[in-house]
């Protein structure tokens, strides 16, 4: 869910900084900028702590009596989609200047409206440019999910300090998460390299007879 999350954002926040308005820019410049300037752990606090607390604040000033609280997985949810948005952004943003100026203009002479430029030739190629580092933010983030633990999610990390506390055995146990950490990631990297190579086949230089 998080990856679903990162995905929207860094599209829009790629499409702000090359064609949004100056002022979507900037804002989008302002997001990447904080979210690689300050920690994940600080991050994910921050919103699960701190959010709420800016929310009630805000309704109570406008006579609303709700009172809101943050669910620790949708915290970890959004805080970690809300990280790896602003990589992402990055990641988007220059697959898509990797393009050669010459495509672009190719298909505006032939009479490519704007959306079908970007749909048959920009989206088919970023897809490919981008892979490389999504395949890395996805290992990052696959990693970054045992942050959770902090907020009282039980997830792996969670249940393995519990049972290293009741068992006196934190080896074994933190041991054992480790292995379930590098299974997913193995898994991934190889899903992932199956996938660039079916995506960059046209791009193999043919075998020398």
């Amino acid at each position: 869910m998080s990856v679903a999350v990162a995905l929207l954002l860094g599209g829009l926040g790629a499409w702000a900084k090359l064609a949004g308005p100056p002022w979507l820019a900037a804002l989008a410049q302002g997001y990447t900028s904080v979210i690689r300037g300050v920690p994940d752990l600080v991050l994910l606090l921050l919103l699960f702590y701190g959010g709420p607390v800016l929310i009630n604040a805000g309704l109570q000033s406008l006579g609303v009596e709700e009172h809101l609280d943050v669910e620790p997985f949708l915290a970890g949810v959004l805080t970690l989609g809300l990280i790896f948005g602003g990589y992402l952004t990055e990641t988007f943003r220059g697959a898509v200047m990797s393009i050669p100026a010459g495509q672009l203009e190719a298909a505006a002479a032939y009479g490519l409206g704007r959306w079908r430029t970007g749909w048959r030739i920009v989206l088919p190629q970023v897809l490919r440019l981008a892979l490389p580092g999504f395949t890395n933010n996805w290992l990052v983030l696959v990693k970054s999910t045992a942050l959770v633990s902090v907020l009282g999610l039980q997830d792996i990390m969670f249940r393995a300090r519990l049972a290293a506390q009741a068992t006196r055995q934190p080896f074994s146990f933190y041991l054992l998460t480790a292995a379930v950490y590098l299974a997913i990631t193995i898994v991934s990297m190889l899903l992932l390299r199956w996938l660039d190579r079916r995506m960059s086949w046209h791009l193999e230089r043919p075998a020398r007879s």
